[in-house]
């Protein structure tokens, strides 16, 4: 088990190893939310970006996940990477990403997700493969030839963490589990029990 008395400095070092392994989406990781009354859901979005300051991800912000992040800013994450027999759970606050920096990923985007965000309308219904189809052509010839610009209804969320806890698979059960838990500026590490 890694050390170090700074978790992201330990995320980072397994974040390089599940890279360097045959994952197919390293940065593929649950988020678990609730909306006011505590109904939780959960999804697998990409992470894609992360520092001292959190976890980035993004989404339409008409999407059941970020309705939900408004009502309830508190949200959980979980990597399970098979290949190096990890799994890290990280639970937090989060904040909308500054448009600035929104800006900058989307135009780091293919092409073809740039226009994906314009045409779908994220968890609304969708009647036929074939509406998607059409609002895909329609933004597709709206922005033939330019840059498509992020809508304003796409941004991003950052997971500010309060706890990160690495667990290690061991073959016998007794798996190893390390908690971090954020105590001002400063992390707090215990052993848990498996």
């Amino acid at each position: 088990m890694l050390t170090p008395n700074d978790p992201i400095k330990i995320f980072k070092h397994l974040y390089i190893q599940i890279h360097e392994s045959s994952t197919e989406e390293p940065t593929a990781m649950s988020l678990a939310t609730a909306n006011n009354e505590g109904v939780p859901s959960v999804r697998i979005v990409l992470l894609k970006d992360f520092d001292e300051s959190g976890f980035v991800f993004y989404t339409n912000m008409a999407s059941r996940k970020a309705k939900e992040l408004r009502e309830n800013p508190m949200a959980a994450l979980c990597f399970y990477w098979e290949p190096i027999y990890y799994q890290v759970r990280i639970e937090g606050t989060v904040n909308i990403v500054a448009d600035t920096e929104a800006d900058a990923y989307f135009a780091s985007r293919p092409r073809a997700s740039q226009i994906g965000a314009w045409a779908s309308r994220q968890s609304n219904v969708l009647k036929t493969r074939d509406e998607l189809a059409k609002r895909i052509a329609k933004y597709d010839a709206k922005f033939k030839g330019i840059e498509a610009p992020r809508p304003e209804f796409w941004s991003g969320f950052r997971l500010l963490p309060n706890t990160i806890e690495f667990w290690l698979r061991h073959p016998d059960r007794l798996h190893e589990r390390t908690l971090y838990t954020r105590v001002g500026e400063l992390w707090e590490s215990n052993l848990l029990y498996p």
